[in-house]
């Protein structure tokens, strides 16, 4: 296939034949986690599954990926799994509208990497937790909101990460799990510190969402489907 010509000529044919093969999961598709699926799917990740519940938002477009002005309002995997397979028609795309929970758990183990970009730590916990158990690979994004330098993330192991106020949570959850090791993608940056306006606050669930742009979500993305790719091929 012409469309991976040059991505053969950097990583070889046996290496493409891997990723074509290759069946990998990713959750959450807001910033971070719709770079993810796209950059996979260009790359030649055979399989990907899509897992959200959002419908676009208006505030999503200065940031996320597919939204566009006249996306707004429509479900994401839905989106999501048209443009995958405008990308690459020979793609499976399995798509999971839904909230990740103890009530709306996947079958986990017909994958051969987990990506977790969602935003609730509770799920996020879950996720990791299935995924260890099965022994599945598994990346986790930590927090990219508030954040405006892309060159302060990085890849790391959670134990080794500071700064981030999620990273810490996640680390204190996990370790009541008895888990200490988990890949990340986290940012050394300090939050942003922002004047709250209330004409400019966005209700998100019980709290409000956290300001944004798209240097840094689409950076983390990006870091995180490399390492997917190069723990594909290695």
């Amino acid at each position: 296939m012409m469309q991976f010509s040059r991505t053969e000529l950097l990583i070889g044919s046996e290496n493409l034949k891997k990723l074509f093969s290759a069946k990998v999961i990713v959750f959450g598709l807001g910033g971070v986690g719709g770079i993810v699926a796209e950059s996979l799917v260009r790359t030649g990740v055979g399989t990907i599954g899509i897992v959200d519940n959002d419908v676009v938002s208006e505030s999503n477009i200065n940031r996320q990926i597919i939204a566009l002005t006249d996306t707004v309002g429509k479900p994401k995997t839905e989106l999501f799994k048209k443009r995958l397979e405008s990308i690459n028609p020979k793609v499976n795309v399995e798509v999971y509208n839904l909230f990740y929970s103890k009530e709306n758990e996947i079958d986990l183990s017909k994958y051969d990497y987990i990506v977790d970009a969602i935003d609730t730590v509770s799920s996020k916990i879950l996720l990791i937790k299935r995924a260890k158990e099965l022994g599945v690979k598994i990346i986790s994004s930590m927090g990219t909101a508030g954040k405006l330098d892309p060159t302060r993330l990085e890849i790391t192991d959670i134990k080794k990460t500071s700064v981030c106020p999620l990273a810490r949570v996640m680390r204190r959850e996990l370790k009541k799990e008895g888990i200490e090791d988990l890949k990340v993608v986290y940012s050394k940056e300090e939050r942003v510190e922002i004047e709250l306006k209330e004409d400019l606050l966005e209700k998100k669930g019980r709290g409000i969402a956290p300001p944004s742009m798209m240097f840094v979500p689409s950076t983390a993305g990006l870091l995180i489907a490399s390492e997917v790719v190069k723990d594909l091929t290695r």
